[in-house]
């Protein structure tokens, strides 16, 4: 599991599908923490919510449902494995108890929703409606079928969330932040401030004298920790990915060019016509209005009558596939520039339509698309041989082969690292140039050990062995190895110190009356500034601890903090300190409103949720849920 955490949260994907999944719940709900675990459930039971199951197939379905729209989200699958590092199945778990525990508190309370209602609510529902406006009964079964909901399971979940929406704003009804708090809030976000500053570095310190013997082998003695070796381990992996088997050049012109056939239409880029439709309720008004445009009436004109904007009737300049309705594209796509149609029979209505400019499309070359689609081609057949070489490597390694063993038999390339720490570097400090970019490998091989028939790792579409062979325990190293590093981190040590003296010096100076540019004259340093930023901005150039700095010092007070190196410390000076008047009818103190009614709202919920899970009694079968997510693997 820790091996699955670290490998899931070192890339920005993990990071990100983090934040989304997190956000997404506490929108909801804001409820962490996990139910008290009972046994002596029914195998088909995963928890229970007072006298509510929640069965093994509804939470699989669910949870399934929110993987699939996370990958959809992304553009690619999240597996278990990402999802149980990032906790993501412990959040839809609670989500659903949540949702469950809610649920029955508003059958204890009586509480129902007729049929008539949610109908409303659908109805009302921006979703579901069409170009006209209105409710769209073909797009709704076709939203509804893309989630997986069939019309009755539908209405019935919306009548819950209905429900539970119900008992969520009574609990919030009426929160608002108090004037203080968002006056508060306000200056905090929108403080402005200024500063002037100087960079003191290895210039001002003066020269320092190589250390003595006596001095390095008294600091090195007192900082060993600092040098000592760390732990290496000897490994070997072989890759089995698309990307190593499959090469374009070993696909033939006469596939490629089939392929190309059958893309087409996809490949080039299709012509598109700049399109207008007013549509109405029956043929006579269309007829009528297209015979008043035939004697001189203007579409401008018409479109005004109506009392249409101009976003109502125009659709853009789009491609033919881009229109819904294929009596309006057939139309659109069928007239010189310009021109307007008879009366279209539409989906929504009956329409007129218009076409301004016309861009023509541009047909596709073989030429220029015949790599990509040999690439294309040689990773399907290659992702056909990843599977047969997988199958083939498990069997040799369940025989009992080494990595490197069962890759030389397969005609397979391995690689062998002699020396890898966990950071990833050799033993003369710099990366291991052989493993590829993304594979977390080095991380693996530290949490196994020698002779451990390890799991291969997904890689790129494939699959990656690996052996640790060999393991160097950590150890302190002698001053002559490491009397280079020991010499420079002294000296740095030094440098550093006459920096924070002569930097408190130069505070104390400004404190007193002095002026930056005075004292920074003095030491042949450059009085560099900063202006108008907030505590969040990252202005160019200007080190993060600075900026820290700035907002725990007073206007026109100085102070000092480290620079960006352990040779580099600065002296600074608050020259302007601004918070822009507040104006509680703004829009922006409204959107600020908004966000804190919300955040309100939300921890009200949850308090009144944990509460409430806790006088109905919840529990969780946690083998169940094991199964369901894999987290027992």
């Amino acid at each position: 599991m820790l091996r699955g955490i670290r490998k899931a949260s070192s890339n920005w994907l993990g990071k990100a599908i983090m934040t989304v999944a997190m956000g997404a719940l506490i929108v909801s709900f804001g409820i962490w923490g996990i139910a008290d675990i009972f046994r002596g459930f029914g195998q088909s039971t995963l928890a229970k919510v007072g006298h509510t199951e929640i069965s093994l197939n509804e939470f699989r379905q669910t949870y399934t449902d929110r993987l699939q729209q996370i990958g959809r989200q992304f553009g690619r699958p999240l597996t278990q494995e990402q999802a149980h590092a990032f906790g993501f199945d412990r959040q839809v778990l609670q989500q659903t108890l949540a949702e469950a525990a809610l649920d029955e508190r508003a059958r204890q309370l009586g509480l129902g929703q007729s049929d008539a209602e949610t109908m409303r609510v659908i109805f009302a529902d921006p979703n579901f409606k069409g170009m006209n406006g209105q409710f769209d009964p073909a797009r709704f079964e076709a939203i509804i079928r893309n989630f997986g909901y069939s019309e009755a399971h539908y209405l019935a979940d919306q009548k819950r969330v209905s429900l539970r929406g119900q008992l969520a704003g009574t609990i919030s009804a009426g929160l608002s932040p108090s004037n203080t708090l968002m006056d508060v809030l306000y200056r905090f976000q929108n403080e402005r401030r200024s500063i002037e500053y100087v960079r003191l570095g290895p210039a001002q310190a003066g020269t320092i004298d190589p250390p003595s013997p006596e001095v390095l082998a008294s600091y090195f003695d007192k900082h060993k920790a600092q040098f000592r070796a760390p732990e290496y381990r000897k490994i070997a992996f072989v890759a089995i990915t698309p990307e190593e088997i499959g090469k374009w050049s070993d696909v033939s012109d006469e596939d490629a060019k089939k392929l190309f056939e059958q893309r087409k239409d996809k490949l080039g880029t299709p012509e598109k016509r700049q399109v207008s439709q007013i549509v109405f309720p029956n043929v006579d008004e269309a007829q009528a209005a297209r015979s008043r445009i035939a004697s001189g009436t203007s579409w401008d004109d018409l479109v005004k009558e109506r009392k249409l904007k101009e976003s109502d009737v125009d659709l853009g300049l789009v491609a033919k596939s881009s229109i819904l309705d294929p009596a309006v594209a057939n139309a659109a796509f069928s007239l010189p520039s310009g021109e307007i149609s008879q009366p279209v029979q539409g989906r929504f209505g009956v329409a007129l339509v218009k076409v301004g400019v016309i861009q023509p499309g541009i047909k596709p070359d073989y030429a220029s698309v015949a790599q990509d689609l040999k690439k294309e081609i040689a990773m399907e057949r290659a992702h056909d041989k990843v599977g047969e070489l997988r199958d083939k490597m498990e069997d040799e390694r369940g025989g009992g082969a080494s990595v490197v063993e069962a890759a030389k038999k397969l005609g397979l390339a391995s690689v062998t690292i002699d020396a890898v720490d966990r950071s990833g570097k050799t033993p003369t400090s710099q990366p291991a140039t052989k493993i590829p970019p993304g594979l977390d490998v080095v991380s693996q091989a530290f949490n196994s050990d020698v002779g451990v028939d390890n799991d291969p790792i997904s890689y790129h579409g494939g699959y990656v062995w690996y052996d640790v062979l060999g393991i160097t325990p950590p150890r302190d190293r002698t001053l002559d190895e490491v009397k280079d590093q020991v010499e420079t981190r002294w000296k740095d040590d030094q440098i550093a110190t006459r920096l924070r003296t002569k930097a408190t010096d130069m505070v104390q100076k400004l404190g007193q009356g002095g002026k930056l540019a005075d004292e920074a004259a003095g030491i042949g340093a450059k009085v560099e500034t900063a202006a108008s930023f907030k505590r969040e901005d990252s202005p160019p150039g200007v080190p993060s601890g600075l900026i820290a700095a700035a907002y725990r010092t007073a206007k026109d007070g100085a102070g000092q903090t480290p620079g960006t190196g352990p040779t580099e410390w600065i002296v600074f000076r608050v020259t302007d300190d601004t918070v822009p008047p507040i104006d509680l009818n703004s829009a922006d103190m409204k959107k600020l409103k908004d966000q804190l009614v919300r955040g309100l709202a939300d921890e009200q919920v949850a308090l009144y949720v944990a509460k409430l899970e806790k006088e109905i009694g919840t529990s969780v079968n946690e083998a169940a849920f094991a199964q369901v997510t894999g987290a027992q693997q």
